[in-house]
């Protein structure tokens, strides 16, 4: 039996962040991104929300062994769902793929309490900019739901675990999407 594949959206579509070298670029039907509120980190999550008409471009990658101890641990807020038939993937195989996703009941639309991290969003941009580039950049920022909440500006002492160094290009990528959607970026 092959291994199993998660649909990553968010971080997990930057390959600096996880070490499951079985990945490939994928597309999931039925869901969009949408920023949450998670009581228990004090500021947003990045979440799938189903959304018949949409779709999420990210990153299918194995699970040596059904092993989804660690990546549930790291998705710790979150629950997974089977997306196997939702996803269009290169590989020549059916595949058992799940997604991970909040309960949107207890991870509400977030307010003005509820920041981004921009150390997050620096990873993500840097994620979707290697795979899909500035076109999938662009779809990122466009496609994503509740950008009303503020971006906290942690760049310089970052929060996220999992941060990484951006070349000046992929900064100037965030800091244009971000522009674009009219964010408002806030101070530590």
């Amino acid at each position: 039996m092959s291994d199993p594949f998660f649909f990553g959206y968010g971080s997990l579509v930057n390959r600096r962040t996880h070490d499951y070298p079985e990945a490939h670029p994928a597309r999931v039907t039925g869901w969009r991104r949408a920023w949450r509120k998670s009581a228990r980190f004090d500021r947003c999550l990045l979440s799938a929300v189903p959304a018949t008409e949409d779709y999420i471009d990210g990153l299918i990658a194995a699970v040596p062994g059904a092993d989804w101890a660690a990546l549930d641990e790291r998705e710790g807020g979150y629950a997974r769902h089977d997306a196997s038939a939702a996803v269009r993937h290169p590989v020549e195989r059916p595949l058992d793929i799940a997604i991970y996703a909040v309960d949107l009941e207890r991870f509400p639309v977030p307010g003005d309490d509820d920041p981004v991290l921009l150390s997050y969003l620096d990873v993500v941009v840097q994620g979707f900019h290697t795979e899909f580039g500035r076109a999938g950049v662009d779809h990122f920022f466009e496609t994503t739901e509740n950008w009303h909440v503020p971006v906290l500006d942690d760049r310089a002492a970052p929060i996220y675990p999992r941060h990484q160094s951006l070349i000046e290009e992929e900064t100037a990528l965030v800091d244009e999407g971000l522009a674009r959607v009219g964010a408002r970026i806030v101070g530590l």
